[in-house]
């Protein structure tokens, strides 16, 4: 999705960046996954939550059809999403940046200004003390859509676990 910034003050927000290769499939669905769980526990004004792409192939495109398809199944809405690439300079404005695998995360620690940014860069399972060990969330692209419910299952789980993390902090309003 684009930049949509939530009501309430932006110096208090939370931004957060899921980022994989296309944006088509796994960082739109832990997206709109993170933003269902903020929003049902009133928290959705304290957080920003967007999604990016490693490259540019699908920039400008929605997600696949199949991670709409598959939100959908699991009772969330991914149609409004538009594929974007992340930029460098979206490092200081960014809190924590999620990748779905280590080569996601290696290009990105490599994009990274400073050590200070590459530590804002994390692994999804690591947030799940029992997913962590796999490190990474498959790419569902050239599967079929038992996979993509089944990587949905997965980044759920993992992005329930980050924001039992964060709410915490997000319900009295420390960055």
């Amino acid at each position: 999705m684009t930049r949509a910034e939530p009501a309430g003050d932006a110096a208090q927000l939370f931004r957060v960046s899921f980022v994989c290769t296309g944006n088509i499939c796994r960082s739109p669905m832990a997206e709109v996954v993170l933003r269902s769980l903020a929003e049902r526990a009133g928290l959705g004004d304290r957080l920003a939550i967007e999604s990016a792409a490693t490259g540019d192939w699908h920039v400008g495109e929605q997600a696949d059809r199949r991670t709409i398809e598959a939100l959908e199944r699991a009772g969330y809405d991914g149609s409004r999403h538009r594929a974007r690439q992340f930029e460098p300079a979206d490092f200081p404005e960014l809190d924590l940046i999620v990748a779905f695998d280590r080569g996601q995360a290696r290009i990105l620690r490599n994009w990274a200004p400073s050590s200070l940014e590459q530590d804002k860069v994390r692994l999804l399972l690591e947030f799940d003390p029992e997913l962590a060990a796999l490190q990474d969330v498959p790419d569902p692209y050239y599967s079929d859509a038992a996979t993509f419910d089944r990587v949905l299952g997965m980044i759920e789980r993992s992005t329930q676990a980050l924001f039992r993390q964060l709410a915490p902090a997000l319900r009295q309003g420390i960055r």
